[in-house]
């Protein structure tokens, strides 16, 4: 049996992430084991989308949550790691200044990645290969704070994939326009208006949560019509309920409704009737990318 240790680092709209990882590898299989996840409540929406700048707050919270990673990835011998930075980093004019600014404090690099790449690396999951070989038209979404990423892949192969400025952080700050939603809408309905029964995989903290809420089992689809009792059942609440008495931290209790609704439209506008919510995101999609560079490599 052999170990390895890598990590991931997801910098995203509404929260920062860092997934340790062990590789384990006996005879010709590999294993994916999480080890530990650390989510840091650091919403660099609300100053990107809003005022186009990072704040020098909001920065210092940055350079603080990446030391502790530092640290953390030491004590757990991480081997390599990789740090991404999606919508919010992107669009905040200061961006690079910050990432070298973290790079300068922490050692750290951090990566702004395009949305693209983003999707790629979200779909670099074992289940996204098993449902596309069982189904022939798999619609992938990944809900962000910043962004919407979609990808259709009809028979294994990719065919139709963008990424829209439609995220939860985003519409909390009310900065989506309905021609952003028309859109969405028009370039979905162009792409599967000629195909039938399209399953749709949904990656993003809240779609987990809402998973969770289900109480399915692993690998059980979620309805439309479960997700459309959600959306409305959510509606009902406010956010200091939402937090007493459905138990979400703060920084999902204001954004999961405008998830909900976002999942919910594309699943309407597709014309999908299910959604699997396998937990995978981008921190696990650059946790395999990692282990296939070092294979590559030796």
């Amino acid at each position: 049996m052999k170990i390895k240790h890598l990590a991931a680092i997801d910098i995203g709209s509404n929260s920062i992430r860092l997934l340790i990882a062990n590789i384990i590898k006996i005879q010709k299989e590999t294993y994916f084991k999480k080890s530990s996840l650390v989510r840091l409540p650091i919403r660099l929406g609300s100053d990107s989308f809003v005022k186009n700048t990072i704040s020098k707050k909001t920065e210092e919270k940055i350079i603080a949550g990446m030391l502790a990673f530092k640290y953390l990835m030491q004590v757990n011998e991480v081997s390599a790691y990789r740090a991404c930075a999606t919508s919010a980093m992107r669009d905040a004019a200061n961006g690079q200044e910050v990432i070298d600014k973290v790079k300068k404090e922490t050692g750290i690099h951090i990566e702004i990645i395009t949305g693209e790449e983003e999707a790629r690396l979200i779909k670099n999951n074992e289940f996204l290969a098993k449902l596309t070989e069982q189904e022939p038209n798999v619609l992938y979404i990944d809900v962000g704070g910043g962004s919407t990423e979609l990808t259709l892949i009809q028979r294994g192969i990719v065919t139709a994939s963008r990424s829209f400025n439609i995220g939860t952080v985003r519409l909390l700050n009310g900065l989506v326009k309905e021609d952003d939603w028309n859109t969405m809408k028009h370039w979905l309905r162009d792409q599967t208006n000629t195909i039938e029964d399209v399953v749709m995989i949904g990656s993003g903290g809240n779609i987990n949560r809402i998973f969770k809420m289900s109480g399915k089992a692993q690998g059980v689809p979620l309805t439309r019509e479960y997700l459309e009792s959600t959306f409305d059942y959510l509606q009902k609440f406010t956010k200091e309920d939402l937090i007493l008495k459905l138990d979400l931290n703060p920084d999902r209790a204001d954004v999961i409704t405008h998830a909900c609704r976002i999942y919910l439209s594309v699943m309407r506008w597709a014309g999908a009737d299910r959604i699997y919510v396998p937990k995978l995101g981008l921190a696990d999609g650059i946790v395999r990318e990692l282990y296939k560079d070092l294979v590559e490599k030796l």
